[in-house]
């Protein structure tokens, strides 16, 4: 994660002192950040070599794993907070990873591209599939196997029986609540059982 503006508003949903699983934690970053600004602890999950070291030259804990697995490891409520940042829109299993994050972390945050904001809108308009900076991939190259809206998550979690405790979106580092579906790049929920 590299933008400081998105890292902190997330960061701030995650409660000082909190023990955090952080899905598809890349370089391990925003877990190094909430544990260096909100005294957290936990782990980060990765499946790729190259940041598997990064976390642990950052001081993450980090375990290698595929999230197409499952988590079937975890025991329930194992964790304060259970992120999927920017994680959600590769997995196969992604309803199932949803209910997943939920039952293993008392919550869970979820942020994703959102693919109904308007300069993506804008670009089907005109016969071409977004390339943004939430979305910088070409179509044929994208490691994206899905995308989704912010209006279509929070139709998933009422069909899965999770309980929305916060939604909104982000843009240039601002939290966007009026219209998120349409004036954000970032959709952002909070989730519990």
């Amino acid at each position: 994660m590299s933008d400081p503006h998105l890292m902190q508003a997330l960061a701030n949903l995650v409660p000082e002192g909190a023990r955090v699983l952080d899905l598809g934690c890349g370089d391990g970053a925003m877990l190094a950040h909430l544990q260096n600004s909100r005294g957290c602890t936990g782990y980060g999950v990765e499946i790729a070599d190259a940041n598997v070291l990064a976390c642990v030259k950052r001081g993450v804990n980090v375990l290698q794993l595929n999230l197409d697995e499952g988590l079937s490891m975890f025991a329930d409520a194992s964790f304060d907070v259970v992120l999927q940042i920017d994680t959600f829109q590769h997995l196969r299993n992604a309803e199932v990873m949803l209910r997943e994050t939920v039952r293993v972390g008392r919550m869970g945050v979820v942020a994703f591209p959102n693919f109904a904001h308007w300069p993506n809108r804008l670009s089907v308009l005109q016969g071409r599939m977004p390339v943004t900076k939430r979305l910088p991939y070409q179509w044929f190259d994208t490691p994206n196997i899905r995308v989704g809206t912010h209006a279509d998550m929070g139709v998933l979690a009422a069909r899965n029986g999770l309980r929305v405790q916060d939604s909104f979106g982000l843009q240039d580092g601002q939290v966007v609540r009026w219209l998120a579906n349409w004036r954000a790049g970032t959709s952002v929920y909070k989730l519990s059982r």
